[in-house]
């Protein structure tokens, strides 16, 4: 999850345009998001419930979206995710991985 997030913030550098004037940038961003969201289909629940926050179920569900979305992706719903709800995401997963750390 940590190199998915990476990668999407590699690839946009935080900036709408960028993601925007780039199919090449929309399709990595799209790819990462589909493979962010089946991984977190495979976190236990335990590490879940330490980031009750984080809306996992809806996340699995965009995953879905993507996936049979197929060439209806809806670009400004993509990058609301980026924008919106990653950061969030990206220090819950940050936090998971010290806390699994810790406890290994």
């Amino acid at each position: 999850m940590r190199d998915c997030l990476d990668r999407i913030r590699e690839y946009t550098n935080g900036e709408q345009a960028r993601f925007d004037a780039s199919r090449l940038v929309q399709d990595a961003v799209i790819r990462n998001l589909q493979t962010l969201a089946e991984s977190s289909q495979r976190l236990s629940n335990g590490i879940k419930a330490t980031e009750e926050q984080i809306p996992w179920r809806e996340l699995a569900g965009f995953r879905n979206v993507i996936v049979h979305g197929y060439l209806g992706v809806d670009l400004g719903a993509v990058w609301l995710v980026v924008e919106q709800d990653l950061p969030a995401l990206s220090e819950a997963v940050s936090r998971m991985a010290q806390q699994s750390g810790a406890q290994a």
